[in-house]
Formats: C-alpha cells, sequence, structure tokens
C-alpha cells in the first residue's frame, strides 16, 4: 500500500501493523516514494547473509611481509620531530 508522509506520521501504528501482515509500506512525500516501512521479518531477510562492515574490512587483501614490515617500522617513527 502506498501512503501520503501525512497520512502515514497520523497513523503510524496502522502502517507498522499492515506492514507486518500484508508487507512493506511505501510512503510518499509530494507524490515521490520517499520511503518504505518494512516488518522486522521482512528486513532481516534482507540483511541474511549480507557482510557487515567490520567483515569487509577484516575481509581485506592480505599483506604481505614487506608492507607489514614497512608499517611496523613507520609505527616506531615518530611523524615530525617535536621538542619539548
Amino acid at each position: 500500500m502506498e501512503w501520503q508522509l501525512q497520512d502515514a506520521k497520523n497513523q503510524f501504528s496502522k502502517v507498522v501493523q499492515k506492514a507486518r501482515r500484508e508487507g512493506p509500506q511505501v510512503v510518499t512525500l509530494r507524490g515521490e516514494r520517499a520511503a518504505v516501512v518494512l516488518s522486522a521479518r521482512d528486513y532481516d531477510t534482507l540483511r541474511a547473509g549480507r557482510p557487515t562492515l567490520v567483515d569487509d574490512l577484516l575481509g581485506g587483501p592480505a599483506w604481505d611481509d614487506a608492507l607489514a614490515d614497512a608499517v611496523e617500522v613507520r609505527a616506531k617513527t615518530p611523524s615530525r620531530d617535536v621538542a619539548f
């Protein structure tokens, strides 16, 4: 079902109940699709099996020994000379 934003705001609990029973509810703003209200079950189904940001970062390319050594040396060397 499609809801105008003002109607969706005024009847939000009804929008949520319909999303749970009937499926995604489209909210429009000035006649254009602006948002979709999903049930938690539908959202979980969409997210299932997709990697998280952490998974993506940890799944990057492996560092070779030269790069790991360069990072290790860099971490111990100050980036600028600071006298106190």
